[in-house]
């Protein structure tokens, strides 16, 4: 039998948000926060970099001290705005990447800061043929510099990097990442959606992922990895999975992931689309009254 649980984590895309979907259900919406009402920490961990979350969440009725693990865990802060942790890709090893990188598809690179700016690329055109949807809700933070080494300034490093393309172009990324000089320097964690063919290697500082950025959270708030749950999806989603004492898969998960989710002994939610989360919540939710009753 598992510890109370006293921390969640839960993945945004293809997790809370329904396929293709930006509104969260109401039912997820009621199921956050009745946890946060019983005592549970609420924790939505997102590759989306904070600006382009916050926006998602706010109107959800949760707290303004809800913490947020964004940018693939680049970054903590509150639902509120205040930071809690920050990591940056030395913006050498960011130049060095886009050479080895820019053959395979898009590549961005995101910076902590508001306007336009935050993110920057160089081919505008090629990421809208690519990612229109991710291109048009960020294209007022977005600048279109080339060579994109040029943005790339010592002293300004960026947050974290992303190449996007096919699936089989992204899977060939990250191989060329790993065999090349640049490996110890930069994580490569990639996250697919088949059904549209489109992949996205994201680059982070070495070490930095969902998990490190959960772990890191959970020992501030004095929580093990025991009362700890991660609810997720995707590749980018794998390390608070294996972290935390309770795994739990989207049943439209990537048939890969599901498969290594029975080996892990890590459990299976419904689909985002069949409000997977609210149902592990009410069962979790339904679990901790009973064993106060």
């Amino acid at each position: 039998m598992h510890p109370p649980l006293r921390l969640v984590a839960i993945d945004m895309d293809g997790t809370l948000l329904p396929a293709l979907e930006q509104t969260v259900s109401e039912r997820n919406r009621r199921a956050l926060r009745a946890a946060q009402d019983a005592g549970i920490t609420v924790v939505i961990a997102t590759g989306r970099r904070s600006a382009y979350a916050v926006p998602l969440l706010s109107g959800l009725g949760l707290r303004a001290d809800t913490p947020l693990i964004t940018s693939n865990g680049a970054v903590a802060c509150t639902l509120g705005g205040e930071t809690i942790d920050c990591c940056h890709l030395p913006a050498s090893v960011a130049r060095g990447l886009c050479g080895l990188l820019r053959p395979f598809g898009t590549v961005v690179f995101t910076f902590n800061r508001e306007g336009r700016g935050e993110m920057v690329l160089e081919d505008l055109g090629q990421a809208h043929r690519r990612i229109a949807l991710w291109v048009e809700a960020n294209r007022d933070a977005i600048e279109v510099v080339k060579p994109l080494e040029d943005a790339l300034i010592d002293g300004g490093d960026p947050i974290q990097g992303m190449v996007t393309g096919s699936v089989s172009r992204m899977k060939e990324a990250e191989k060329s990442l790993r065999a090349s000089a640049w490996c110890a320097q930069c994580e490569g964690v990639r996250t697919e959606y088949p059904a549209r063919d489109l992949s996205i290697l994201d680059l982070m500082p070495p070490g930095v992922s969902k998990g490190w950025a959960l772990e890191r959270l959970a020992a501030r708030l004095g929580i093990d990895r025991t009362q700890t749950m991660a609810i997720g999806d995707n590749w980018n989603d794998l390390g608070m999975l294996e972290w935390a004492g309770q795994g739990i898969v989207m049943a439209n998960a990537a048939q890969e992931l599901r498969a290594l989710a029975k080996l892990s002994g890590w459990k299976q939610a419904p689909s985002s689309d069949e409000d997977g989360v609210a149902v592990i919540l009410e069962s979790a939710l339904a679990k901790m009254a009973a064993a106060k009753a």
